[in-house]
């Protein structure tokens, strides 16, 4: 079964939303990953480590149309461009999928989703998708938890998990570091 794994940042308080501020980022704090910590390139290494375990990318529809015109000609993000893509949506048409961004499906409900975790191949990794992993984590469809926790408290916001009444959800930690900036990295497995 292919492993499901959220990556992203986030802040102390579970805030997800608008962390690079670009285009269809609006929070207020817009691009708080970069204000007012300092750089450390070492922080941030958890990015290149992933791309050895992705052989796939999965978005919500909202992060997925923010994401791909801009990733799709970066030159950060050049080793997504040939991997598979999945959005999962309700509304996304066919037409308005990015071309010259490598093949892309999209998926139209959790039970879909639940199919492609069948499937044959390796890790899918969830980037941005708040709304997508807070369905998917109450589905208990991720596996994995990739988290760049930034010493920042942004109150409002998309937050990476919902406030469903639900059962414990027992976590693993599989790796961790932290960096002179305040930054946190932490790895987890989902428990079953």
């Amino acid at each position: 079964m292919r492993e499901l794994v959220y990556t992203g940042f986030v802040s102390l308080d579970g805030v997800v939303d608008s962390p690079g501020g670009g285009p269809g980022e609006d929070h207020r704090s817009g691009g708080w990953v970069f204000k007012d910590i300092e750089f450390l390139p070492e922080a941030f290494s958890l990015k290149g480590e992933e791309l050895e375990d992705t052989t796939a990318l999965m978005f919500g529809r909202h992060s997925y149309t923010a994401f791909a015109p801009t990733w799709r000609d970066s030159d950060d993000h050049a080793d997504y461009k040939d991997l598979p893509k999945y959005v999962v949506s309700t509304t996304l048409s066919d037409d308005a999928l990015v071309e010259g961004w490598g093949p892309t499906t999209i998926l139209r409900s959790t039970d879909d989703v639940i199919e492609l975790k069948k499937s044959v191949g390796g890790a899918i990794f969830i980037h941005g998708s708040a709304e997508l992993a807070r369905r998917m984590s109450d589905a208990r469809l991720i596996d994995r938890y990739h988290l760049l926790v930034f010493p920042v408290l942004l109150g409002a916001g998309k937050r990476l998990f919902s406030e469903a009444d639900q059962d414990k959800h027992a976590l693993n930690l599989r790796e961790s570091a932290s960096y002179p900036n305040g930054v946190v990295k932490l790895i987890y497995d989902v428990d079953g």
